[in-house]
């Protein structure tokens, strides 16, 4: 049962009558004021919504005279109307509301105090400040973070302080690096504070006064003058010409002419765009005057809301993609670690070896599980793709939003501003002998491309023109020559006077306005044309007609009597209808000439006019888009229209650039946001098909729109550039602001990324930088695992074969220090391998390594891992086997890190081989392998480092056997890949 249906129902009578007792009258309103603080009984917004409408003076002076077992202050506030839109009240009936307010006196200063009891102040509460201690704590007691910690204590218990100074620099290094890079991400949205009005103009105890905004409460009656903010939710009860710019909470660009009509609707919530009574806290006022009361102030006003959604979006937005997975990797890796470590020390121990001895190689074990530099590459790769990203421009303020850009699957995109110009142009022009003028390829970023093709009215196309101008145009004919080039000239020429903005085309001097209001639906200019002068009007259809007395037919280039054509008015009609359907704006353009002593007119003199034709008007898609688009569907990327503005227009503009189909309905759809207040969460998850277009929505929609796609298994970016974004924004995956002039601060603040060239094509670039970056972190993840698998079955193989092991805690680290960030990081910045965008995205639910990329590291680390095995078995064979001479240790040692090293080139492609991608093709892989294998010989020969680490030198037959080693491994690894390329195709 629809609500306003429940709540006629549920109106009941409580007239007392004369000979009611006091018992019986206190038991009335008793139950009214449970019924009113009860939990929004039936939709009532308070006590007067429960009493049927001739008997509520009783029932206040009840209230008033014969109050129930409460106290005076209860019985009041029960008065007081709560916070609300009002917009289906009349002004009689709103200033009934508020007893205490006149419009001629507003508030008295008595009434003041008891009404800030009540209410409260309007002021928007200041957002809640991050926790260092928290994130630090956070950082200190993740997993791998933990082992790394626990180790550290051992070596410090074994008095092996160099060991423990290396595992704690490491602990230190990762742990700064998480820590700013949270900081950074919940930085407090400052920019809310900036949204409310300083001052605010009201009438207060008969005169009027400039007082502080956050003083006003609801009652007072504020004046709005052209060019202030509104400093609180207003009921507007008196308005002159008065135009407001709500851009900041729905997004469209045009100011909105209000009024002082109630509007009756079957709901209690309707779009803000279609609020012509209300104004809004921090919209402006860009023409006219009026006065409103204030009912609605504070967090309660609907930027209050929307400050509230952010803030709640802060604390509860969840980890981005990158961040769950390696989290997921990092408790993967913890609990091999642990499983290894008992696994080797109860094989040594089965062999009798020393207890002490084992878990000191068990400790070296945990210390090869974790990957040290992992953090550290991670974020200088993601730094990287920001800075590529930043050339193209696009700014990002949190690091790991670089690679959750890769995994989108949704883009909830704003309309106005981000897809479209932001600005009203020509697409069609009508005039009255039946023929269509269609302004083509004309964009307000390059308006010389103008063409206007002339063609009958069965020939239905659309175009654009220059912003809301055509001036400086050049208006060109068709392909096809006009069978009569001058039958258009009049009609255009007042086309491009009439929706030019000043200053006029050349030739044209404007002498007087007459500007737009409410009631007339029309305006009109005189212009001075050589020595005519002209009177040029544009307004609402059926209106202009009306002061029409003649229609200019071009075809026969004749002024035609409108009572000689009695069809005409009906074809005006039509042509109006058929271009509001398709979403365009429909102006009726006409003139007429006037006398030089007429120049300063008024709207008396609109009269007598010659109707030229009707205009349509669209705000037109910006160049690029619709290619972004494509390349977005063809990349597996669904691109979903999420708009204030009305649902015609908004399938227009996404029919035209491909997001919306008409033709098949089975497959799209468009949806209201008054729809969606309708439906709960789980029947928006439900829908089916899923819409594409979502049309005159609020806040609270969109961010409902990014949850309920979440809650489908999504990854959601969501752009847009207004106030009524941000909570969308702030709750989606990825957030993408506009930087330019449209984007406003608080916007920026809640988005991830910001785009400073409004483009939404820069969003498809900056979505494939995110999956070139995955691809960087996902090669040296395999090259990392792969190395520190290799130290891991190393240790194992020795532990069962009961060989010494060949490596110390202090190796383990400086040959995860040296082979592996630098190769790492030059993986980091490998370029982009070709096709990513013809890639489907990948599974936000997948982990950050599949079942195939754990293959591919479990062969090539037991590859390295033998390899080593082997020279080490011969280089102590050389010795007798005795004891782990210094000399196999490095002979070890210079054949693991060596392998390791050379790995580095073999993963610059995981699939892909090394001779296809080339060896040189990456210069910084280059760098990385010279200054890593210095470091290596500089381990083995240098006296003082050697000594430290246990290593001797390596002779000749040694590294021949290393040599050997590395062809063993390019032909196995090669072999490896073309196995799987041709089994799997991708990973």
């Amino acid at each position: 049962m629809p609500v306003f249906e429940l709540r006629d129902r549920l109106k009941i009578h409580y007239r007392c009558q004369p000979w009611s007792t006091p018992e019986q009258k206190r038991g009335a309103v008793t139950m009214v004021q449970l019924l009113t603080s009860s939990s929004n009984y039936g939709g009532a917004y308070d006590w007067r919504d429960l009493i049927k409408k001739d008997e509520q003076e009783d029932m206040k002076e009840l209230l008033e005279k014969q109050p129930p077992a409460m106290t005076k202050d209860t019985t009041y506030q029960l008065l007081l109307p709560p916070q609300a839109l009002y917009f289906d009240r009349s002004i009689d009936k709103l200033m009934r509301m508020y007893p205490e307010s006149r419009l001629d006196t507003g508030l008295s200063s008595a009434a003041i105090a008891s009404l800030h009891q009540h209410y409260g102040y309007n002021q928007l509460p200041d957002p809640p400040k991050p926790s260092a201690i928290k994130m630090l704590w956070a950082q200190l007691t993740d997993f791998m973070v933990l082992i790394l910690l626990v180790a550290a204590v051992v070596e410090a218990a074994e008095r092996d302080f160099n060991s423990m100074s290396v595992l704690i620099a490491v602990i230190v290094l990762n742990t700064i690096i998480g820590f700013s890079q949270e900081w950074k991400a919940s930085k407090t949205l400052n920019a809310l504070m900036n949204l409310a009005v300083p001052k605010a103009r009201v009438m207060r105890d008969g005169k009027q006064d400039l007082i502080a905004s956050q003083d006003l409460v609801p009652g007072d009656v504020v004046v709005l003058e052209e060019g202030d903010a509104v400093p609180a939710d207003l009921r507007l009860v008196d308005v002159s010409q008065l135009q407001v710019v709500e851009s900041i909470l729905t997004g469209e660009s045009l100011p909105v002419m209000k009024s002082t009509s109630a509007i009756k609707a079957r709901t209690r919530r309707i779009p803000i765009g279609d609020c012509k009574g209300n104004a809004f806290m921090s919209t402006t006022v860009a023409r006219g005057r009026a006065v409103g009361i204030v009912v609605r102030i504070g967090q309660d006003t609907e930027i209050g809301r929307i400050s509230a959604a952010i803030q709640q979006g802060s604390l509860h937005k969840s980890k981005t993609p990158i961040q769950k997975k390696l989290g997921r990797l990092g408790k993967q890796l913890v609990l091999l670690s642990i499983v290894l470590c008992l696994l080797v020390v109860a094989i040594g121990l089965a062999w009798k070896k020393d207890i002490k001895h084992m878990l000191n190689v068990g400790l070296s074990l945990a210390v090869s599980v974790i990957p040290e530099g992992l953090v550290a590459v991670t974020t200088v790769t993601m730094a990287l793709g920001v800075r590529r990203m930043a050339a193209n421009h696009c700014i990002v303020r949190t690091l790991p939003a670089v690679e959750s850009l890769g995994s989108v699957t949704v883009i909830c995109s704003d309309k106005t501003g981000t897809l479209t110009e932001g600005k009203m142009g020509v697409s069609e022009l009508w005039t009255g002998d039946d023929v269509l003028y269609k302004f083509t390829d004309s964009t307000s970023l390059d308006p010389e491309k103008g063409d206007i093709l002339h063609s009958n009215v069965s020939l239905l196309a659309s175009a654009h023109s220059s912003s809301s101008t055509l001036v400086n145009s050049s208006l060109e004919k068709d392909k096809t020559p006009f069978t009569n080039e001058s039958t258009n000239t009049l009609a255009t020429e007042t086309t491009i006077v009439c929706c030019s903005s000043p200053p006029p085309p050349p030739g044209y001097q404007r002498l007087h306005e007459q500007a737009f209001d409410s009631e007339r639906k029309l305006m009109s200019v005189v212009y001075q044309h050589g020595d005519e002068h002209i009177m040029l009007c544009k307004g609402a259809p059926e209106e202009l007609l009306r002061k029409c007395t003649y229609y200019y037919d071009a075809s026969s280039q004749q002024l035609v009597p409108l009572q000689d054509d009695s069809s005409f008015s009906k074809r005006v009609s039509q042509e109006s209808s058929r271009m509001a359907s398709r979403g365009l704006r429909v102006l009726g353009l006409a003139r007429k000439s006037c006398c030089p002593v007429d120049e300063n007119h008024d709207s008396t003199d609109e009269h007598e006019l010659t109707f030229i034709g009707l205009i349509g008007l669209i705000d037109p898609p910006k160049q690029g888009v619709k290619e972004a688009i494509q390349t977005c569907q063809e990349a597996g990327i669904h691109v979903m229209m999420i708009t204030g503005d009305h649902v015609k227009t908004a399938t227009a503009i996404a029919t035209q650039l491909g997001i919306f189909d008409p033709d098949h309905l089975d497959k799209n759809r468009a949806i209201l946001g008054q729809e969606l207040d309708l439906l709960s969460q789980d029947a928006i998850i439900a829908l089916d098909p899923f819409p594409c277009v979502f049309a005159r929505v609020s806040p609270d929609n969109k961010l409902k729109i990014v949850q309920a796609l979440q809650q489908r298994g999504e990854l959601v970016a969501m752009t847009g550039d207004g106030v009524n974004d941000a909570p969308a924004i702030k709750c989606a995956d990825v957030g993408v602001a506009m930087g330019g002039e449209a984007g406003t601060e608080i916007t920026k603040q809640a988005a991830d990324l910001v785009l400073l060239d409004d483009n939404f094509s820069t969003i498809i670039e900056a979505v494939e930088e995110g999956r070139h970056v995955f691809d960087n972190i996902l090669k040296f993840i395999v090259y990392l695992l792969s190395c520190n698998g290799a130290e891991i079955f190393l240790m194992l193989m020795c532990a069962i074969a009961n060989l010494e092991t060949p490596l110390t805690v202090m190796m383990i680290l400086y040959a995860n220090i040296i082979a592996d960030i630098p190769p790492a990081m030059a993986l980091g910045v490998e370029p982009a391998e070709v096709g990513l965008m013809k890639r489907k995205p990948r599974n936000p639910n997948q982990g950050v390594l599949t079942r195939v990329t754990w293959l591919i590291i479990f062969v090539q680390s037991m590859l390295i891992a033998v390899l080593t095995v082997a020279v080490y078995v011969v280089s102590l064979q050389c010795f007798h086997y005795s004891i782990a001479s210094a000399q196999s240790l490095a002979s070890a040692f210079a054949t693991l890190t060596t392998l390791q090293l050379l790995h580095s080139f073999l993963s610059r492609s995981i699939l892909q081989s090394v001779f296809v991608a080339g060896v040189f093709g990456n210069r910084w892989m280059v760098v990385a392998f010279i200054v890593s294998f210095s470091c290596l010989l500089i381990g083995i020969y240098a006296p003082g480092i050697s000594s430290w680490l246990g290593l001797s030198f390596v002779d000749g037959f040694s590294w021949c056997m290393i040599l050997v080693c590395c062809m063993v491994q390019i032909t196995v690894i090669e072999i490896e890949k073309l196995i799987i390329k041709a089994c799997h195709g991708r990973i």
